[in-house]
């Protein structure tokens, strides 16, 4: 079992960039895909960025892809999404989640760890 410890988020300006962290309690490399999530409010929780079991290959949806950038740091157990360029629609609460698949996750019902989830909230 894993337990995830998403920070980092708050408020910023439109054109700003953020850092969010996520924490595991547990080695993830070689053993847990890495995703990022996010739900805004009044809407369904969405895919955002994915990282490998190995740490070699990403994935982005469209709409960040370009603007964010998701990394692992294999001895401190952490995974980080660099967020530039924000606009006010990337507000929302961003989720870390862990899956033992191989191959691209992007299902969120695939992840069988979440983290608490971060804000962030970008202004106009």
């Amino acid at each position: 079992q894993v337990q995830l410890v998403e920070s980092g988020g708050g408020l910023v300006q439109a054109g700003g960039s953020l850092r969010l962290s996520c924490a595991a309690s547990a080695r993830t490399f070689n053993r847990y895909a890495m995703g990022w999530f996010r739900q805004a409010p009044g809407k369904e929780r969405e895919f955002v960025a994915w990282l490998s079991l190995s740490g070699s290959n990403t994935y982005y949806s469209d709409f960040v892809k370009g603007r964010f950038t998701i990394s692992g740091e294999n001895a401190k157990n952490t995974v980080y999404l660099q967020m530039n360029s924000l606009k006010p629609e990337d507000t929302a609460v961003y989720y870390c989640a862990a899956s033992p698949r191989p191959g691209l996750v992007t299902a969120s019902r695939l992840y069988d760890y979440w983290g608490q989830g971060t804000q962030v909230t970008v202004s106009s």
